[in-house]
C-alpha cells in the first residue's frame, strides 16, 4: 500500500519505491501486479512511470490499463463540465484504456447502454469492451492484455479497425467525427489507407505530434508500411514518449495497408490526414 492509499502523480515516487521493494522482495514469485487506483486518479503519471523510470522498466513492464464503467452512473460523470482546460478524469480513465468493464448493466434499459457504448467509443476507440453483472468478467480480459506491447500492437489496431463501421477503399481515412464540444473534447481518430509511406516522413511527422501536442495526446498506436521495406512497421505512444520497430513481412499479395489511432484531447482530425497523406509516396 502506498502511503495514502491513492495512486496519482503526488505518490509517484511512493508507487517507484513500492514497486523496487516488490521486485527485491518477491520479484521470481509473481506472474502480475494488479495496481488499483481510486476512482479520480490520474492515468497518465501511472502509465509514464513504467515507461520513463529505467529502474522500474528493468523489472516490470506495462501489461494493460483496465477501466471499470458504472454504467448506472457513468453519463452523469462522462457529461460533466468543468472548467476550461480541465480534463473530466471520467472521460480521461476512459480514454487510456486498454480495456473497459460495463459494470451493472442490469441497472441500466437497452437504450441507455447502447447510448454510453456509443459515448465511450467516441472518446476511445481501440479499447475492447465487455458487459459485466457485479464486475465479473474472464480473467483474461483483464490480464495478458499487451497493450503496451509491440509485437501485439498490429492486432490490436486490426481489432480496433474491425469495429469501425463501413469499408475501406484507396486513399479512405476513417475517423469518429464529433458533432459536439465537451470541456475536455476527448476523442479518438483512427486513419485507414492503402499505400506506402515515406519512413523518414512519419517519423519527422510523429516526433513533431508528439513534441508540440504530447500533453494533449494521450494514446497513438498504429501499423504502416514504409519505404524500403518487405514487412509492416509498428508504433505507438503516450504523451511525449513514443517507440516503434520493424514487424512481420507483407505477404506477396497482401494490400499494403495503414492503420492508425490516435486518442486525445482536442485532436485536430483534419490536420492529423493531411500529415498522413502528406507522407504518401
Amino acid at each position: 500500500m502506498v502511503n495514502n492509499g491513492c495512486l496519482c502523480c503526488t505518490v509517484r515516487g511512493d508507487l517507484v519505491k513500492m514497486l523496487l521493494k516488490l521486485v527485491k522482495q518477491k520479484g521470481d514469485k509473481f506472474d502480475h501486479i494488479v495496481i488499483e487506483t481510486t476512482g479520480l486518479a490520474k492515468p497518465g503519471p501511472v502509465i509514464e512511470t513504467f515507461c520513463s523510470d529505467e529502474l522500474v522498466s528493468k523489472y516490470v513492464k506495462l501489461d494493460g490499463v483496465v477501466t471499470m464503467v458504472d454504467c448506472k452512473h457513468a453519463m452523469k460523470h462522462l457529461n460533466e463540465v468543468k472548467a476550461r482546460w480541465v480534463v473530466n478524469e471520467a472521460v480521461e480513465q476512459v480514454a487510456y484504456a486498454d480495456r473497459i468493464i460495463l459494470n451493472k448493466i442490469d441497472l441500466v434499459n437497452d437504450a441507455e447502454l447502447e447510448a454510453l457504448t456509443k459515448k465511450i467509443k467516441l472518446i476511445n476507440g481501440m479499447a475492447q469492451m465487455k458487459k459485466a453483472k457485479f464486475g465479473d468478467v474472464d480473467m483474461d480480459f483483464v490480464l495478458g492484455i499487451g497493450g503496451y506491447d509491440l509485437d501485439r500492437i498490429e492486432a490490436e489496431v486490426q481489432l480496433q479497425q474491425s469495429k469501425e463501421t463501413g469499408h475501406c477503399h484507396h486513399g479512405d481515412a476513417h475517423g469518429h467525427h464529433h458533432d459536439h464540444v465537451h470541456d475536455s473534447a476527448v476523442t479518438s481518430v483512427s486513419i485507414v489507407s492503402e499505400g506506402v509511406l515515406d519512413l523518414d516522413e512519419v517519423n519527422d511527422w510523429l516526433e513533431r505530434l508528439v513534441d508540440e501536442k504530447g500533453e494533449d495526446l494521450y494514446r497513438l498506436k498504429g501499423v504502416i508500411s514504409v519505404n524500403e521495406s518487405t514487412g509492416r512497421f509498428v508504433f505507438q505512444g503516450v504523451h511525449s514518449m513514443l517507440e516503434g520497430c520493424p514487424a512481420k513481412p507483407w505477404e506477396p499479395d497482401e494490400k499494403r495497408i495503414n492503420k492508425l489511432v490516435f486518442i486525445g484531447r482536442n485532436l485536430d482530425e483534419a490536420a492529423l490526414r493531411k500529415a498522413f497523406y502528406g507522407c504518401l509516396l
